[in-house]
């Protein structure tokens, strides 16, 4: 499964971007999706997800405020990320868990591939 994000940009506070992450496999359906980013000197960090059945999840710093979807018959996942704040500066990466496990799919080590990530940059 190969991954490829894109989307990411510069943006002042309070702006709009949308990140995509086309994916390969016939089977794009039953993976679960996520997005995860990783800020300057920080850890990487859950952000989203979405599961094969469209049930999604966000990280409390930006619910409310992003949106992840999914286009199967494109093989893409979405991120909408609205009311942007200088905080959600990272490169942001999408990540596919093809054997979900049930839990809430937040944790890292679900995912078993990963793409090359994009920068988001968000300006006060």
């Amino acid at each position: 499964v190969q991954l490829q994000a894109s989307g990411g940009g510069s943006v002042q506070a309070g702006g709009s971007l949308r990140l995509s992450c086309a994916a390969s496999g016939r089977t794009f359906s039953t993976y679960v999706m996520g997005w995860f980013r990783q800020a300057p000197g920080k850890e990487r960090e859950f952000v989203a997800a979405i599961s094969w059945n469209g049930s999604t999840y966000y990280a409390d710093s930006v619910k409310g405020r992003f949106t992840i979807s999914r286009d199967n018959a494109k093989n893409t996942v979405y991120l909408q990320m609205n009311s942007l704040k200088p905080e959600d500066t990272a490169v942001y990466y999408c990540a596919a868990d093809l054997n979900y496990s049930g839990s809430y799919p937040s944790a890292q080590y679900e995912y078993d591939y990963w793409g090359q990530g994009t920068l988001v940059t968000v300006s006060s």
